[in-house]
């Protein structure tokens, strides 16, 4: 396959909430720790949501003078994938997010304080051990922890300090964890797993039970365990994550004289 080096509007990612008729061209994302459809290249962060800039040069101007700093790390170009639980920092102006999902499952720029921006989490993706015997573990944007606590296990989250680059803290996946779906129709539901059905050679089922008593399932790979019990940790964007039927939005909108 021929790689594109282009990207067009109509081929952009949905959740990236970009005017169909606005432009031919969307950014492309660069190569990077997150994938090309569940990113958010830097120019849509300063563009479109921030409204810092106003065309794709002023994005490239602002991410030259080193304003963009995405896990604590300078980035200058301005296709750069941003993606789930990275945070993104902009001293000139003092703002900070997290991006995490909304229940529609789109992209959120949550504001966080200074005490959150030091660490993330990462989901655990593979564990093993290299050529030279030494233990890894593999981590959902790309991130290889050597010599990881050996109770990390696939699917479980860790705490890791965006400064030094070490885990402190893991949460594992068990029954009662709380937990973010990342992916499929329920994208930015949080709940706790109540059941596993595990299909060998198949795709796991997991069930989850937001704090309105609703149950769904998704599949194992695309739940993300962001803290145990009932204890986030890290905070939630507006509506913590409890999906609305559309019943539900509609008879809110008529109460704030929307309608």
């Amino acid at each position: 396959a021929i790689l594109a080096m282009h990207l067009k509007r109509l081929n952009a990612p949905r959740h990236w909430n970009m005017a169909k008729m606005a432009g031919v061209w969307a950014p492309k994302p660069s190569a990077g720790p997150h994938k090309q459809r569940e990113c958010l290249p830097v120019a849509i962060i300063l563009r479109e949501r921030l409204k810092y800039a106003l065309t794709g040069k002023e994005c490239q101007q602002i991410c030259m003078e080193r304003c963009v700093k995405i896990d604590g790390k300078v980035r200058t170009d301005f296709n750069y994938p941003a993606g789930f639980m990275d945070t993104v920092e902009l001293e000139k102006s003092g703002d900070r997010f997290r991006l995490l999902y909304d229940t529609k499952g789109r992209f959120v720029l949550h504001r966080i304080d200074k005490a959150e921006v030091q660490y993330k989490l990462c989901r655990i993706q593979k564990v093993y051990v290299t050529a030279k015997k030494v233990p890894v573990a593999v981590t959902h944007d790309g991130r290889t922890l050597r010599y990881p606590d050996p109770d990390v296990k696939v699917n479980d989250t860790v705490k890791v300090d965006i400064a030094t680059g070490k885990m402190s803290d893991i949460f594992k996946f068990e029954m009662g964890a709380m937990v973010m779906v990342t992916k499929g129709h329920n994208a930015g539901r949080v709940g706790q797993l109540v059941h596993l059905e595990k299909h060998d050679g198949s795709f796991s089922i997991v069930t989850v039970k937001d704090r309105k008593g609703n149950s769904f399932a998704t599949r194992q790979s695309n739940v993300f365990i962001i803290g145990s019990g009932d204890h986030p940790q890290v905070t939630l964007p507006k509506g913590r994550g409890i999906k609305k039927t559309i019943i539900q939005e509609r008879t809110e909108a008529e109460a704030r004289g929307e309608l």
